[in-house]
């Protein structure tokens, strides 16, 4: 609130009551395709894809608007920005009545989407008239305008077969219209704006209205809006195409049902808005968040059939969900949907009060974006698996993700402030009378962290930095396992019956480093803002899901060249886990020794590949998992193997390491920090600087890693290369792991120089190679070049905090010895985790530029040439910036920098 005097109680129900009803009919106009789609895809003969898009269209448009007109509402006034947008709308709707083709109609349709920007203007506009105590009730009274799609549900369907489709477009039209021009005529502004009008105090600036998005929480809060709002308006618009064709009803009978669902996920958002006022709107979204997924888990099991072999014979039954408790768990799910949207929006007008417009216009853009892309994949979802439960188990993994999301962040919150009391509870109720704090508390955050003091580190540091490394490695070698995986797996493919091009298989080699490489940058801050064993736990956990898909998807040749594709992207996972396992590491030792510690984090986790390389070849060759892990498939030329084995065989470590995470490491209290604290990095000139650098080091080992399988079938058909093929990746990891000692003694700059020079010789070599035919030469140079690449990657990395001890030297000479120290580390490990994500990308594009260059000029040697200029540009940077005379870590280097050590 932005007035100390409630205004009056005629006039806070005058625009409760106004804003609710303008909402409704935003509401009916805005899902109006749900009912007239039906009817202009039999006339236009659409595809389920093109209907698809067709009735997310207006969704898109109603969502990417509620961002601007909730900023707009701030600076003009709901009175005015909201009458504007109901007439759009309304014109809108009547052009649709003039389309008569599908550009037209999707044209037609981005208009009448302006209907759906309604819900932030009102928000903006009622939570102003009402205390906090009452904006709860208040606003899930206005939510209740989400009947409107219940509205057009029931009784569009009616006007349609009485009028035709363009009737109930010329009716709906007429409705908002006229609803605008009420609203302008009979609102009055809300009371902050008149204050302000009052006052002549300027409205606020974009920077200040877009000032809360930077916290995270906002981002959060979009995620619950993306499932309780997103969710609410896919289904909406995707249940009478489901019933139809489930339940094979009538259109009238399918818009009923859908009303149903509609009726209860708008009409109980003022329940909902009561009980977060009254309980607190976290308790409703554990309400929310949890029923929702029991619902959810039901109506995802599609219809089955079971046969049990049991002592007197076969067993059948099957299971499937009829036509009415289908419409009563829908109706369920819908109650706690509105709770969950009247919680979410109880939230906002709390935390910023001051930014209504601006932070509920995010989390409504980003709820609403779900009301467009859910649709969408639902089709695509259908149209991949033929499962038409297919869509609500995308939503019950949606709420899974929000669900864990909250909880860890409302267990950081507590244990943040009330961690020490926390550590000295028992592990169990049943132990409080034997329980004794003083011997059993085990706590996980390190709140005393001085590696730099030679007493601590001796004493107790070392230990636990050591313990931290060494259940680090293993989880960052089955990271990388997982990672490379496909470039084995994809190599064999087509022996086993998938009839891929070439180009496929190499976006599949590419796609795994593309996704790691993505992840990599959100993953780089995720250590500050969870901890480093919370994140080593779950990012370890998570291969599980590729490793498994993996081993149940190559056991068919029909599995959809898709679903390989996202197996592929989900590998990703493995790459991202690189970059948190660099920055937790380098928090734990000291300058000293930390080029070391990470070489052996990074270098033995590089392992994984060459480990993947030699593990998997030998695995699949026999039934390791016996009946249990599945049939072998038959090779085309004779013979056969168990590829399932390539993804199964981490499943067992995956799950011993996420263990080992879990109860063997630590977190540091200091190395806490905001993802704002940390992007501080980006204006570092020297984190660009050394992504490139990065790029050429560890770029190249990935990116050769995930493409000398496939490259040497290419060049060499007649050679098994693949037998091979773990080695390179295998000298790469060994030479980064035992050189890390050499960058600590001479420096990280000159190392890499010279690291450079040696690639540009090795590339040369692999050229020569291919172009005379000689795999000797073709391999040995590729070797070479494979351990160039693991002494860069250490090198480079001990590169970064010696720039950046002196970098904050340079930046805040003022400050004192320990606060420049904090910063350095801090800022250090973040830029080792960001380069490690932009370094990731050469998984990718390596691969992508061998399968470029073979289409353009039907060999490979292009991108090599490619590869060799790059190293060039590399080389040049690394000696005008570090180690020339005047370079950055010229001095350094060599012995000569003055209080570097001691000041940081």
């Amino acid at each position: 609130m932005t007035t100390t005097q409630l205004p009056a109680s005629s006039d806070q129900k005058r625009a409760l009551w106004l804003s609710t009803v303008a909402f409704t009919i935003c509401f009916a106009v805005w899902t109006l395709f749900s009912i007239i789609g039906l009817t202009i895809k039999t006339e236009l003969g659409l595809s389920e894809f093109e209907y698809g898009v067709l009735v997310a269209t207006p969704v898109l448009t109603g969502s990417l608007t509620r961002l601007f007109l909730g900023v707009w509402t701030e600076r003009y006034g709901a009175r005015l920005v909201f009458s504007i947008q109901m007439i759009l709308a309304g014109l809108a709707t009547l052009a649709l009545t003039q389309a008569d083709s599908y550009a037209t109609f999707l044209l037609a349709a981005l208009g009448v989407g302006l209907a759906g920007g309604s819900f932030i203007i009102g928000v903006a506009y009622v939570a102003q008239w009402f205390p906090p105590s009452q904006q709860g009730t208040a606003l899930g009274i206005f939510g209740m305008g989400n009947v409107g799609a219940a509205v057009t549900k029931f009784f569009a369907p009616f006007v349609l077969v009485a009028v035709g489709w363009k009737g109930v477009a010329e009716v709906w039209a007429a409705a908002i219209i006229l609803m605008g021009i009420i609203f302008y005529i009979f609102a009055k502004d809300e009371p902050g704006l008149a204050a302000r009008r009052a006052k002549g105090v300027r409205a606020p600036t974009l920077a200040e209205q877009f000032a809360p998005l930077k916290k995270i929480q906002v981002w959060r809060f979009s995620l619950y809006y993306f499932f309780v709002f997103g969710g609410f308006v896919a289904l909406a618009l995707w249940l009478p195409h489901y019933l139809e064709d489930v339940y094979k009803v009538d259109i009238r009978v399918a818009g009923t049902g859908a009303a149903v669902f509609s009726l209860s996920a708008s009409l109980f958002r003022a329940y909902g808005g009561v009980l977060s006022d009254r309980f607190g709107a976290r308790t409703v979204m554990y309400w929310c968040l949890g029923f929702s997924l029991v619902l959810l888990f039901m109506l995802s099991y599609p219809p089955t059939d079971y046969v049990i072999h049991g002592n007197y014979g076969p067993i059948a039954f099957s299971t499937a969900m009829g036509l009415g408790p289908f419409i009563i768990t829908i109706f369920a799910l819908g109650f706690f949907m509105s709770l969950g949207k009247a919680a979410v929006f109880k939230h906002i007008p709390v935390y910023y009060p001051e930014h209504v417009g601006a932070v509920g216009g995010l989390v409504g853009m980003i709820g609403g974006l779900g009301g467009f892309i859910l649709p969408i994949a639902f089709g695509a979802l259908l149209e991949v698996t033929g499962i038409w439960t297919s869509c609500f188990v995308l939503l019950f993994l949606i709420v899974a993700v929000s669900m864990a999301w909250m909880h860890m962040s409302i267990r950081m919150m507590e244990r943040k402030a009330q961690g020490t009391a926390l550590d000295r509870l028992p592990s169990f109720p049943e132990l409080a009378e034997v329980h004794d704090p003083e011997r059993t508390r085990m706590p996980v955050v390190i709140e005393d962290w001085r590696p730099e003091d030679p007493v601590f580190w001796r004493e107790k540091g070392r230990r636990i930095a050591r313990r931290n490394l060494w259940i680090s490695i293993p989880a960052l070698i089955l990271a990388f396992a997982v990672w490379m995986v496909w470039s084995v797996v994809i190599a064999r493919l087509p022996a086993i019956g998938f009839d891929f091009t070439q180009d496929q298989l190499f976006w599949l080699a590419a796609l795994p480093a593309l996704s790691g490489a993505t992840l990599r940058i959100f993953y780089s801050f995720m250590v500050p803002i969870f901890g480093g064993r919370l994140w080593t736990t779950i990012s370890t956990a998570s291969l599980l899901v590729p490793a498994m898909g993996i081993g149940y998807a190559v056991q068919n040749p029909d599995t959809p060249y898709l679903i390989f594709s996202v197996l592929a992207l989900l590998c990703g996972f493995g790459g991202g886990n690189f970059a948190s396992s660099m920055a937790n590491i380098s928090f734990f030792f000291p300058r000293a020794e930390k080029g070391n510690a990470l070489a052996l984090n990074a270098g033995l986790g590089n392992l994984g590949v060459s480990l993947m390389q030699f593990v998997v070849p030998l695995v699949i060759t026999f039934a390791v998992f016996g009946a249990v892990g599945g049939a072998p498939q038959a090779l085309t030329g004779g013979g056969e193997i168990w590829m399932q084995n390539a993804g199964f065989i981490w499943v067992p470590f995956i799950a011993i390491s996420t263990f080992a995470a879990w109860f063997g490491m630590n977190d540091i209290a200091d190395a806490k920090a905001s993802f704002s604290e940390q992007a501080v990095i980006f204006t570092r000139k020297h984190n660009w600087i050394m992504c490139l650098l990065y790029v050429g080091t560890f770029g190249s080992f990935i990116g050769y890693s995930a493409g000398f399988p496939l490259l040497s079938r290419i060049a060499f058909p007649d050679v098994n290369a693949l037998q091979f093929a773990f080695l390179g990746p295998l000298i790469g990891a060994l030479s980064r792991a035992g050189t890390g000692w050499l960058a600590d003694r001479v420096g990280g700059g000159r190392v890499t120089f010279w690291v450079f020079a040696g690639m540009i010789v090795s590339v040369l070599g692999v050229i020569q190679g291919l172009n005379s035919g000689s795999f000797a030469l073709f391999f040995a140079a590729f070797m070479v070049l494979f351990f160039f690449t693991g002494v860069g990657n250490s090198s480079t990395f001990q590169m970064i905090p010696a720039i950046m001890r002196k970098e904050v030297l340079r930046l805040s000479p003022n400050a004192t010895p320990e606060a420049r120290s904090r910063q350095g580390e801090r800022e250090s490990a973040a830029i080792i985790a960001f380069t490690s994500a932009i370094g990731g990308y050469g998984g990718f594009f390596i691969p992508k530029a061998y399968g470029s260059s073979i289409a353009l000029t039907g060999s490979p040697v292009g991108a090599l040439w490619a590869f060799l200029a790059f190293y060039i540009l590399c080389l040049s940077v690394t000696w005008l910036v570090y180690t020339r005379r005047g370079g950055v870590l010229y001095d350094v280097e060599r012995g000569t920098a003055p209080a570097a050590a001691p000041a940081t």
